[in-house]
C-alpha cells in the first residue's frame, strides 16, 4: 500500500531552520511529483512546495519562496523541504503527498497518500 511519511518538525525559534523528511513506501518516490502542504488552526491547507518527476522541477508559494528548498534522494526514496529563515507565520501541521505540481495552488484537492503530518512551530 502507498503511503508516505513525514517527519522532522518541532519547535525552532524565529530565523531558524529545519528539514523535514517525507519517506515513502510501497511505491517509487521519484516516480511522482510530489508536493509539501500545510495547515494552521482556522485555516485552509496550503500548497507550499512540489517536485516533479519530470526533470526535478521545483515550485514554491510566493510566501516560501527564497527561504525553503526541496529536494530528493531517489536512493533513499525520500523528499526533504529545508526551511529556512522560519516565521511564526509558518506555524503549521506540514504534510506531503503525492499528486500534479501543476495543481499545488489548490491546495491538495488533487493529491493524494497524504502522510500523518508533521507539527513545525515557530516561537520565541
Amino acid at each position: 500500500q502507498a503511503q508516505l511519511v513525514e517527519s522532522g518538525g518541532g519547535l525552532v525559534q524565529p530565523g531558524g531552520s529545519l528539514r523535514l523528511s517525507c519517506g515513502a513506501s510501497g511505491f517509487t518516490l521519484g516516480y511522482y511529483d510530489i508536493g509539501w502542504f500545510r495547515q494552521a488552526p482556522g485555516k485552509e491547507r496550503e500548497g507550499v512546495s512540489c517536485i516533479s518527476a519530470t526533470f526535478g522541477n521545483t515550485y514554491y508559494a510566493d510566501s516560501v519562496k527564497g527561504r525553503f528548498t526541496i529536494s530528493r534522494d531517489t536512493a533513499k526514496n525520500t523528499v526533504y523541504l529545508q526551511m529556512n529563515n522560519l516565521k511564526p507565520e509558518d506555524t503549521a501541521v506540514y504534510y506531503c503527498a503525492r499528486g500534479p505540481c501543476n495543481r499545488l495552488a489548490r491546495g491538495g484537492r488533487n493529491f493524494g497518500s497524504w502522510g500523518q503530518g508533521t507539527q513545525v512551530t515557530v516561537s520565541s
